[in-house]
């Protein structure tokens, strides 16, 4: 994927198309004419500005985990002196030498780089030790570059203590004046340390931090046994580590899953304690918080769910805003922000009654705020083929590895280089030691003495020139013993650094040391704990009651309380009507089935109970373009009712299975332009589908009675083919019967309404067959159990 070079294409090879008869005309300055398709030059054009994008801004190396502004940011103030010991310069200095070197780019991306690298609530082992204003995690930002002072952290020496060891390549900078490295030596797999968050074009990134301890052993793991599958691994490394602890209630299974696909998320929440008081009062401190939240934001999510405001478009509160608003008033009573220095979180939560349990009254506050929020995981970055990809927890610890491996090598070789000159110089040094005199009388009686020292001494160009240069002090007695010490010193190098390279087990016997020894000196103790829990959810508390409730033609909905009204009594607006009345409790969801096949979830205890005409649907519904209620049904999640429409599908389905919590609904019934759902057939709740049958009936008289058991449960879709149909030919109604007969509704030409009892036994068949004409007069409407 790297980036084309598309001005020395061809246009035919590019585009892949014929070029046009005649080329547009430009200016002959090296004995032809150069053009390219308009829309090649766009698509290759764009192409290469995202894999600019891609590479060069927003996704991070596998290898040492940097952006190249933040790879750019370190190696200058490693280049400026600024090690940890060192005395802190100003930002806009650091800054300026970045620009001015290494990114041509605007200050303010190289300074907010260079922030965050320094925060320690952002990254959780900062790079950066930034002293003054460097924001706070409740989003104020940091003060100007002119007022803050940076230097290096000294765990910042795991990307650079081996820089110039001969250990990665150096690139020319934008303008060829200077060099810079192409990637950091990282002695630890610092992408999977500090994590990284981007948006590139077509590819974004959300690698979430890790405990170094664990990174490093997990990393000790894979290399003495590349076998390891990512649950073994995760033995090691368990979950991420956030700079602000919290708690992670995401199964293990789940994040196992994330792990391996590269992509998922983790359930993060925050911590607290309930703190006793006098009297048996008591509060809830909250101390830590998930990534994303901060104490304002919380305050805030409090003020408008205690104070709402209205909802674009409404007049009113909705009745969802009014239950929440009630609820949480009734909860709590105040909160407080005490951080400060020393608590860098501290929210006080002292609820309305002592008399409340502690558990829900938090329930009730990770449920509505950001104290409880998802962390996505979307573990995509450049690996070590310079290709941008989506890798699992294995992948990325394999390919470090890989890179440690080649990292290491280069160092051992470039070291021993160095060893094999300064002993090869040595070596010549002694033996100018030991012919002190001669080599004196050379140099004093020669008028080239160089030539004349390598032929008498058998020296190389270099030990005769290192002589040449040597101060005379430096041949004492004394020097001599030096030398040899140094000499034998070198040579054992020599010797370990062959064995080393020559021995593939004890040079990973030496990454592993080193990334244990590192662990040791920078590791710490995890943040965050990891302990799976039910994801905290609004249950409000209501009384289990029998209520009614009641849709109009119309669409406006009501509730009144108990069963077996009488509905006669029931008055409605002008033009308005009786459309179905359920009889369900308080504590079963309300469905709502719109002519499109969409389902609907209403919670009883929204409905208005009082004597007027109650609320339209679309109050507490999102129904869909062009959409109008259908049918309304109410029962218990468990309970199953079978479903049809005029197209003459249907099946059973669950009410659990129709629930939904967005108010926009969710997609259940398949119809087709011009179909309509048929009243909803409710299953007893022992029934054995073997022991019922289903009875349909054509708008062209015909009648079809099959066993229930022939029919699908499905959680949604269109369903199966009940009956048959002729073109311009519908399902008129459907009705279940639990023996040999069953009572037929039928409507004459006049209005008049008959029922009769019909018998099955002469329409039984299989599904889906055409069924028999019952032979009566009027359209059948209705069925009922005889």
């Amino acid at each position: 994927m790297n980036s084309p070079d598309f001005l020395t294409d061809t246009p035919d090879a590019a585009a892949g198309t014929t070029p046009p008869p005649t080329a547009p005309a430009a200016p002959d300055t090296e004995g032809g004419d150069d053009w390219i398709a308009l829309d090649t030059y766009a698509e290759r054009a764009y192409l290469e500005y995202a894999m600019s994008v891609v590479k060069g801004r927003a996704l991070p190396e596998v290898a040492d985990g940097q952006k190249p502004v933040q790879r750019r940011i370190l190696y200058a103030m490693r280049e400026m002196g600024l090690a940890a010991g060192a005395k802190p310069v100003k930002s806009a200095r650091v800054v300026g030498e970045i620009l001015g070197k290494y990114h041509p780019h605007g200050d303010s991306s190289a300074y907010e780089a260079l922030v965050r690298m320094a925060q320690d609530f952002t990254l959780r082992y900062p790079l950066i030790d930034g002293q003054g204003n460097f924001g706070s995690r409740d989003g104020d930002g940091a003060a100007a570059m002119r007022y803050t002072e940076a230097r290096l952290t000294p765990i910042a020496d795991l990307l650079l203590s081996e820089l110039h060891m001969g250990t990665v390549d150096f690139v020319p900078n934008y303008d060829g004046a200077f060099e810079e490295p192409k990637l950091l030596p990282a002695r630890l797999p610092m992408v999977l340390l500090n994590g990284a968050s981007g948006i590139a074009v077509g590819l974004a990134t959300e690698i979430p931090p890790h405990n170094l301890k664990e990174v490093a052993a997990a990393a000790v793991a894979l290399m003495n046994n590349p076998a390891l599958s990512t649950a073994e691994l995760m033995a090691h490394l368990p979950g991420p580590d956030f700079p602000g602890g919290g708690q992670i209630i995401t199964p293990g299974d789940d994040i196992l899953a994330a792990y391996e696909s590269g992509k998922g998320s983790v359930r993060v929440r925050a911590k607290w304690e309930v703190e006793k008081l006098a009297r048996g009062q008591w509060r809830v401190i909250v101390t830590e918080l998930p990534p994303g939240a901060s104490a304002q934001k919380v305050l805030a999510e409090i003020e408008e769910a205690t104070n709402p405001k209205l909802k674009p478009g409404k007049k009113v509160l909705s009745q969802e805003q009014q239950n929440l608003k009630k609820l949480m008033l009734d909860t709590l009573d105040r909160v407080r922000d005490e951080s400060d220095g020393e608590s860098p979180v501290r929210l006080v939560f002292e609820p309305k009654s002592s008399r409340q349990d502690p558990d829900e009254f938090m329930n009730l506050l990770l449920a509505q705020t950001s104290l409880e929020g998802n962390v996505s995981l979307n573990l995509v970055m450049i690996g070590l083929d310079g290709r941008p990809g989506q890798k699992g927890l294995k992948s990325i610890l394999q390919d470090w590895i890989d890179f440690r491996v080649d990292t290491v090598t280069r160092r051992l070789a470039h070291r021993l280089a160095e060893v094999d000159r300064r002993i090869h110089i040595l070596e010549g040094r002694m033996v100018a030691f030991i012919h002190i005199d001669e080599v004196i009388r050379v140099i004093r009686e020669s008028d080239e003495p160089k030539p004349d020292l390598m032929r008498a001494f058998g020296l190389t160009d270099v030990q005769a020139d290192d002589i040449l240069e040597i101060r005379l002090r430096q041949l004492a007695r004394l020097e001599g013993f030096k030398l040899e010490k140094e000499l034998s010193t070198l040579r054992e190098e020599r010797d370990g650094l062959r064995h080393l390279l020559g021995d593939e087990a004890a040079k990973r016997a030496l990454i592993v040391a080193e990334i244990e020894a590192d662990a040791a000196k920078y590791g710490d103790a995890r943040r965050t704990e990891i302990r799976a829990a039910e994801r905290a959810t609004l249950t409000q508390t209501v009384a289990d009651e029998p209520v009614t409730v009641i849709l109009s033609q119309k669409g406006w909905v009501r509730a009144r309380s108990g069963h077996n009204l009488d509905l006669s009594t029931l008055a409605f607006k002008d033009g308005d009507g009786l459309a179905a009345a359920v009889e369900t409790r308080t504590v079963w969801p309300v469905i709502v089935l719109d002519s499109k096949g969409r389902a609907y979830t209403l919670d009883a205890a929204d409905i208005p109970t009082g004597r007027g005409d109650g609320v339209p649907v679309t109050s507490l519904a999102e129904l869909q373009d062009g959409a109008k209620v259908a049918q309304i049904l109410a029962a218990p999640p468990e309970a199953r009712f079978v479903l049809t429409h005029s197209g003459g599908y249907g099946y059973i389905g669950k009410v659990a299975d129709m629930v939904g919590r967005n108010k926009a609904g969710k997609t259940y019934i398949a119809l087709e332009a011009g179909e309509a759902l048929l009243p909803p057939l409710p299953l007893p709740a022992a029934a054995d589908p073997a022991s019922l049958r289903l009875v349909v009936a054509s708008s062209a008289g015909r009648l079809l009675a099959f066993p229930l058991s022939e029919l699908k449960e499905l959680g949604k879709g269109r369903g199966l083919m009940l009956i048959k149909l002729e073109a311009g030919e519908t399902l008129a109604a459907a009705g279940l019967a639990d023996g040999d007969r069953v009572v037929a509704t039928f409507v004459g030409a006049r209005g008049r309404v008959a029922d009769e009892s019909v018998p099955l036994t002469d329409f039984d068949g299989e599904r889906g067959r055409r069924g028999k004409p019952h032979g009566r007069k009027g359209t059948l409407a209705a069925f009922r159990s005889a």
